[in-house]
């Protein structure tokens, strides 16, 4: 399998470096990491999709206003999936999976553009979305992005261990080499995306962590500006907190057996290009 990494969106909230660490303005920089995954039988499998092509041409319709003002989303079209995909010389209908760390505004926008897709998440984020009870489910959960699609496959929180964790691993129709493991906490159904590879395992950590200092074992760290942001998104902060200890300890002990990186650092994304495993 080969493995493309994506950005798929951006956000650039005032702080600069309080939020990312290294922007020398106001304004602060993250991504939306997204995998773009070439299978021998599959298809292709996307993981995440970022902001999708009608969440920049009506954003007032798809986007929660508290969040576009807050995290100052770029209207840049050229960043979301479909378009980064079709750069690579493929289509839309090449998609044949894809696959939700969760269903937050800025990872599942660009659903619609790949309406022949099948979709698999863990069941418990599918049943948090669709129920919205809180002012922040409401703002976070847009069912505008994708009420309308079909072919949703939901995972119980049950299968083989993976480095302790509890993995799902049977995904319905997609190679064993991917593998969707629980990390509870930021959401309900919260959940990284793990994947094989000859030289070792990529893990998708999604949103279980924001900053790359996070997962220092001996002393993590966090820009002020994350650390609020994700207090403020978790749903479960003490459910967070043991996931981040758990992910800080199989870093500790694996780092040279799995890369880690999660869904909204600019550097850890960086990492890759310079090694020239995206463009």
């Amino acid at each position: 399998m080969k493995v493309h990494h994506l950005n798929c969106g951006c956000m650039c909230p005032v702080g600069g470096a309080l939020f990312d660490g290294f922007s020398k303005g106001i304004y602060a920089h993250l991504v939306c990491h997204c995998l773009l995954i070439e299978t021998d039988r599959d298809g292709l499998v996307l993981v995440d999709t970022g902001f999708g092509r009608d969440d920049i041409r009506q954003p007032e319709k798809r986007l929660s206003g508290f969040f576009r003002l807050m995290n100052n989303i770029q209207k840049r079209e050229t960043l979301t999936a479909r378009s980064r995909i079709e750069a690579l010389g493929f289509s839309a209908e090449d998609v044949r999976h894809i696959i939700l760390t969760h269903l937050d505004f800025d990872h599942a926008g660009g659903l619609t553009d790949f309406p022949a897709a099948r979709i698999h998440l863990l069941q418990t984020e599918i049943d948090t979305a669709q129920q919205r009870h809180s002012w922040l489910a409401r703002e976070r959960y847009r069912p505008g992005q994708w009420s309308g699609m079909s072919g949703w496959t939901g995972y119980q929180c049950r299968g083989e261990k993976w480095y302790g964790f509890e993995a799902v691993t049977a995904l319905q129709g997609l190679p064993p080499e991917i593998l969707l493991v629980p990390l509870a906490g930021h959401t309900r159904g919260h959940a990284g995306i793990a994947v094989s590879q000859p030289q070792g395992w990529l893990l998708h950590g999604g949103d279980a962590w924001f900053y790359r200092g996070e997962m220092d074992l001996q002393t993590p760290r966090c820009t002020p500006g994350l650390r609020f942001y994700q207090w403020m998104m978790a749903v479960d902060n003490g459910a967070r907190h043991r996931t981040q200890q758990q992910l800080r300890e199989l870093f500790s002990r694996y780092n040279q057996e799995i890369t880690f990186f999660c869904s909204h650092d600019a550097r850890e994304l960086n990492a890759f290009i310079s090694d020239g495993e995206t463009d």
